[in-house]
């Protein structure tokens, strides 16, 4: 995402949950990605239980400017959340903006940085002296 235009927006989406501690680490994940990618527009919304929706996360990235909208499952696997469910609230939340290009990307999936982070939280050393190619 390096040429990315700034009038573009993310949006991170999790499940949403009851447990207001477990929203709550999206939002530091957003501040993450925003320190590390430069990006002024990261918003967090949660699929359901929980505020923002996608609607207004989207809504709230038009609002602030956002010519485009990236929307990005962070789930790990392709189910139906993040194959359907996700993609067909975007298209809801996107009809309000005609004029606004949108698309969601896949989920985290497979990558050599999940790995390291499930070594690193198993207390488990990586074996090689580079974890990416």
């Amino acid at each position: 995402m390096s040429d990315v235009n700034p009038t573009t927006a993310l949006i991170l989406v999790d499940h949403g949950s009851r447990f207001q501690g477990a929203n709550d680490m999206l939002l530091d994940v957003v501040e993450m990605v925003k320190r590390l990618s430069g990006l002024e527009r990261v918003y967090p919304a949660h699929m359901e239980l929980a505020e923002p929706s996608i609607r207004q996360a989207f809504e709230q990235a038009v609002g602030a400017g956002a010519t485009a909208v990236v929307v990005h499952p962070y789930f790990l696997s392709p189910g139906r959340h993040s194959t359907t469910d996700i993609p067909r609230m975007v298209e809801e939340a996107a009809k309000a903006f005609p004029g606004v290009e949108h698309c969601v990307t896949a989920p985290l999936g497979v990558h050599a940085k999940i790995g390291e982070v499930v070594l690193e939280r198993a207390g488990v050393p990586v074996a090689r002296a580079t974890a990416h190619p």
